[in-house]
């Protein structure tokens, strides 16, 4: 890891994950992940269980969970079936107990005033999306909005960054990507983005010291002090 917690990094915009990151969804995945289960006669699972499982996309998230609660991988087939259950489940309770992450608001209220293009980059689907910002109050920040549908690739492909740098106009190292696990770092590194991570997310249970990140920020009311624009 390669953390200097003194640096300034010149960028001119920045692309933020969703899950972990902006907003605390683990209350609203995990409940729509169990009634899920209850509609397919499985057996609910814990919430830090599911929390574990959060940061690849639905699908994957839907995959192990209904993995993890019948014992054994599912068949393409049930995994269909129980993951246009659970969209229709996560529509129902989408926001319901979703919180923003302390300074949240705060950070992308600096940021924006400073000048600093942003964008949600994340892998969730995107017709969840922009409802999932516009309940937070978050909405109106973001000039670019990726889904983990959006584009032929989601993180850890660079393609969703290569997008968002195309979409600001700048070059990959003066897009700033702030996430909380691998698919973030991954997606930053082979994009050639520089990369910052928060401590509190999603990270399927592990800690962002063991990523390869720039830096690590409690919370997203401290970017505004790491950055320069440039």
């Amino acid at each position: 890891m390669t953390i200097a917690p003194a640096a300034r990094i010149r960028v001119r915009a920045i692309a933020f994950d969703l899950d972990g990151t902006l907003l605390d969804t683990i209350h609203d995945l995990a409940t729509a992940i169990n009634l899920m289960l209850t509609r397919l006669n499985q057996p609910t699972l814990p919430k830090d269980t599911i929390r574990a499982m959060v940061g690849k996309g639905m699908a994957n998230l839907v995959r192990r969970a209904l993995a993890a609660a019948q014992g054994a991988p599912p068949t393409p087939g049930d995994e269909a079936r129980a993951l246009a259950l659970y969209e229709t489940d996560y529509e129902r309770v989408l926001g319901r107990e979703t919180v923003v992450f302390p300074g949240v608001r705060e950070g992308l209220e600096r940021l924006a005033s400073a000048g600093f293009g942003l964008a949600c980059v994340t892998n969730k689907t995107s017709r969840f999306v922009r409802p999932h910002l516009a309940q937070a109050g978050l909405g109106a920040y973001f000039s670019l909005v990726v889904g983990g549908d959006t584009l032929e690739a989601k993180k850890p492909d660079p393609l969703p960054l290569q997008h968002a740098a195309r979409h600001f106009c700048v070059a990959p190292e003066r897009l700033l990507m702030l996430g909380d696990s691998a698919n973030d770092t991954q997606a930053a590194r082979a994009a050639g983005c520089p990369v910052f991570c928060v401590p509190y997310g999603y990270n399927e249970g592990r800690s962002v010291q063991s990523l390869d990140c720039d830096g690590i920020v409690s919370s997203l009311d401290e970017l505004p002090e790491r950055l320069r624009l440039g």
